[in-house]
């Protein structure tokens, strides 16, 4: 089966390595003074250096199955990306460690997990990277185009840019190599499903475990999560709902939503502000 193709599902796929500066004035609550944000970023920072090797792996598994030597070139470029972002993740765990938290625990039961996941068949590793990608496409959109974000402290505002822009760049590529592989709507949304669970699951884990340690109350976060929420654009929030609701359609495609510009426009922002 050929990956349906759209416009721009075949553009360059750019490896950068950009090195962040991460130093011990990056404060607890990096996210404009907020415990809740700047913790469920953490939590999914930890998960991000094993997810993204998964990630990695499932579409090696099936490289063979790619017909499309352009696609091909995209799978290479994507393993390239991943690989970067797990290395530059992995360097803000010292960070976090610095400032006290206990996150090794946390990070050793993660990654017992995705040893299990791994011995999953290799459609359904597939169909649940792709899923996963697209949460990460989806969420990154959301955080290029939220004007929040430029509240955030410099150098955590360009880790979450710079990881968002190339997962909208690569956001096609697990999607488009599964169509290739020919698995099927059901495995994909199987693999969706098991996306959800994980990511939210572990995201939520990660978060309370750091809310914990920094000895904050339940109603006080509940109170900043409703505080985060309010400063949201409405419309944003309903748009990244239809987006994630949007991958249960049988004709889905993740170029349907084309914000590749604005992420390159969001990018070129953070190299400017760093170039000062």
């Amino acid at each position: 089966m050929s990956p349906r193709l759209h416009p721009g599902s075949r553009h360059a796929i750019t490896i950068r390595r950009p090195n962040l500066p991460f130093d011990p004035s990056i404060p607890k609550h990096w996210a404009d003074g907020n415990p809740v944000a700047s913790h469920i970023f953490n939590a999914l920072n930890l998960t991000f250096p094993e997810g993204e090797r998964f990630f990695i792996q499932a579409v090696n598994d099936h490289v063979a199955d790619i017909a499309d030597p352009s696609l091909k070139q995209q799978a290479r470029a994507f393993a390239g990306q991943e690989a970067v972002h797990g290395r530059e993740h992995e360097r803000y765990f010292d960070i976090l460690r610095a400032q006290g938290y206990r996150i090794d625990p946390f990070v050793r039961r993660f990654e017992r997990f995705i040893r299990i996941t791994s011995r999953m068949p290799r459609s359904l590793r597939l169909a649940m990277t792709a899923g996963a990608e697209h949460y990460t496409a989806t969420l990154g959109h959301f955080a290029i185009a939220n004007p929040e974000m430029r509240k955030f402290h410099p150098t955590m505002q360009a880790l979450i840019v710079w990881h968002a822009v190339e997962e909208v760049e690569h956001k096609a590529v697990a999607y488009d190599v599964m169509q290739a592989a020919g698995i099927s709507y059901f495995t994909r949304i199987v693999g969706y499903a098991l996306a959800t669970v994980s990511l939210l699951g572990w995201a939520a884990a990660g978060c309370r475990m750091l809310l914990r340690q920094d000895g904050i109350p339940r109603r006080e976060a509940a109170a900043r999560r409703r505080e985060l929420e309010a400063r949201v654009d409405p419309e944003l929030i309903a748009h990244t709902r239809r987006q994630l609701r949007a991958y249960l359609r049988r004709d889905f495609h993740p170029n349907d939503v084309d914000d590749l510009d604005q992420a390159h426009a969001r990018l070129a922002e953070i190299e400017a502000l760093a170039a000062v």
